[in-house]
């Protein structure tokens, strides 16, 4: 199995990497990564750049054939949408990519990692790469249910609301991304979750953004912090 980690958790949100590979080697997993992993493309793809996209998406794609490793695992839903649809639309090469929600549920119905409940109340924010684009809804959820409590906000799956930050949003509007983060967090406070749990690194990175801002506005708010699911999933394991 390759680890594919991706651009915002190499750079910016290691804890994500470090819990998935705390529980691959749990698991008894063997891995590899990549020696100087490059971008997957997305980020250049969805904001117009499609030439230097696909050349970007070319390199990326000679590098993960050479390692000749079956299954990819990915941690973020912008980089599985990418390398499982999108490299099958323009190379067509069909690469078996898995999401870290869809191992750790697996993992966890075959016995081979164990959690104990967190006693804390989780909402789920499905990321639109992930969900509307891929499809994935049930897999985390299931994960999640294992270790806490699940309680749903009104707009879920299919109808669930944007983080704000996709499609160069954030880079180039902030304020916008930050304003429809901000709509995210009430909608995870109206439930009084305690714990945002969501499957894609740069959801986080906005949602955390958004949580700081609305605490400094309402300090007794439920919500407490923006993880993503592996660091849920560990944080059950390590009880």
């Amino acid at each position: 199995m390759l680890y594919f980690k991706g651009c915002v958790v190499r750079e910016k949100l290691p804890g994500i990497s470090n819990a998935t590979e705390k529980i691959l080697k749990k698991a008894g997993i063997d891995y590899t990564l990549l020696d100087n992993e490059s971008c997957c493309g997305s980020f250049l793809m969805r904001t117009g750049f499609k030439n230097e996209a696909e050349e970007v998406m070319k390199n990326n794609l000679q590098d993960i054939l050479t390692t000749n490793e079956e299954t990819v695992l990915v941690s973020c839903a912008g980089c599985y949408n990418t390398l499982k649809n999108d490299y099958k639309a323009l190379f067509d090469v069909e690469l078996d990519v898995i999401h870290t929600s869809e191992l750790v549920k697996e993992l966890l119905a075959e016995n081979k990692i164990h959690v104990d409940s967190t006693e804390k109340i989780v909402t789920y924010h499905d990321p639109c790469h992930l969900g509307r684009h891929s499809g994935i809804y049930e897999e985390p959820r299931d994960a999640i249910k294992t270790t806490a409590d699940l309680v749903e906000m009104k707009r879920n799956r299919e109808r669930s609301r944007c983080c704000g930050a996709g499609s160069g949003v954030k880079s180039a509007f902030p304020e916008l991304a930050l304003e429809v983060g901000c709509r995210r967090i009430q909608d995870a406070e109206e439930v009084g979750a305690e714990i945002l749990v969501t499957s894609c690194s740069f959801c986080i990175l906005n949602l955390e953004n958004a949580l700081e801002k609305t605490k400094n506005q309402d300090e007794d708010g439920s919500l407490k912090s923006v993880m993503d699911i592996t660091e849920l999933i560990l944080m059950g394991m390590e009880r």
